[in-house]
């Protein structure tokens, strides 16, 4: 069955197992995929993909596991929040970053880009950009 990574993410969990999801409608998707994909832990990863436009709006954080962030089309720059202050990787088709466990990450876009994300998403945390 074929399915589009951009409306049905994959969750990635134990044992090697590659699970598709109901599609994607926003952040009230999340805690379904907790409910259905916690017991995973920091083990569980989700794989999606998504195309932006604009600068991201928000910073996010995934204490518990490290995010693979692949540009696949145009470019972005990954803003990332560090112990030796703020970082500033750019991105275009076919480069990869990783955000480390615990470091606070948002994006600027120029034009529009499309990322793949690996991410380890339990206690993902939120906040205004």
């Amino acid at each position: 069955m074929t399915q589009n990574l951009f409306t049905n993410f994959i969750h990635l969990g134990l044992g090697a197992t590659a699970v598709p999801q109901p599609e994607f409608n926003g952040m009230e998707f999340y805690p379904g995929y907790i409910e259905r994909h916690g017991g995973d832990g920091p083990e569980g990863r989700l794989v999606s993909l998504y195309r932006f436009t604009e600068n991201w709006d928000v910073w996010e954080m995934h204490p518990r596991g490290a995010e693979v962030v692949v540009c696949t089309a145009g470019e972005m720059t990954l803003v990332q929040e560090t112990d030796e202050g703020e970082q500033r990787v750019h991105l275009k088709a076919g480069d990869y970053a990783i955000n480390a466990p615990g470091v606070w990450h948002t994006a600027d876009v120029s034009g529009s880009a499309t990322a793949l994300f690996i991410t380890a998403g339990e206690g993902t945390e939120h906040r205004p950009r």
